[in-house]
């Protein structure tokens, strides 16, 4: 299987290479970003499992306290089912994360003291209060959970190199499907990138 959920404390990896998926809350693991980047963590050595969150409300959208429960909720959830994770346990550990994802994997890495390699797909606003200075931002100009000056002021103040998609929604997505699989393939490739630097 390309990914498993952990099954509380005893679904942990033993493996010295972990990826860690973070979905977000309609994107999914089989959605393409997390799909692809998963295949290329595989095919670097990670084990790759990702973290369940209980049911979330809808119409978040646009509500940044209500976005704020969310997060709290999600990293609830995930903290319990990462809590057997140690700071030494991995000589790699890999974060990847897709929207109110992004938040929530940063929540867990400085619950845990843990280091990962941060992948960042469409990071919602709220996101960047938890983000450290470790990572890849990837953000599409047309994501209305959001702004891209916020984004973008955001990463030059964390020092976090940041891949823009023009025109590109809250999935990196346009209304040109060609051109969304050029974009998947430019985004995959600056993630394989970003993980062999390490």
């Amino acid at each position: 299987a390309l990914c498993y959920t952990f099954q509380q404390k005893e679904g942990i990896c033993m493996s010295e290479k972990l990826a860690v998926l973070f979905p977000g809350v309609g994107y999914q693991i089989d959605r393409p970003l997390l799909y692809h980047s998963a295949k290329l963590a595989r095919e670097r050595g990670y084990e790759v499992c990702t973290v369940s969150y209980p049911p979330l409300p809808t119409g978040l959208r646009g509500k940044p306290e209500r976005i704020q429960q969310a997060i709290e909720l999600c990293s609830r959830a995930a903290a319990e089912q990462l809590s057997g994770i140690a700071p030494d346990q991995h000589k790699q550990l890999l974060f990847i994360s897709k929207s109110l994802g992004t938040a929530v994997a940063a929540v867990c890495a400085a619950r845990f003291s843990l280091s990962p390699q941060q992948v960042y797909y469409t990071p919602v606003e709220n996101s960047f209060a938890y983000f450290r200075r470790e990572g890849l931002v990837f953000h599409g100009t047309a994501d209305p959970w959001a702004r891209t000056e916020v984004v973008k002021n955001e990463c030059r103040r964390l020092g976090l190199p940041l891949f823009l998609v023009e025109n590109a929604d809250h999935s990196l997505e346009t209304a040109d499907t060609l051109h969304d699989l050029e974009t998947l393939h430019r985004v995959m490739a600056r993630t394989a990138q970003y993980l062999d630097e390490r």
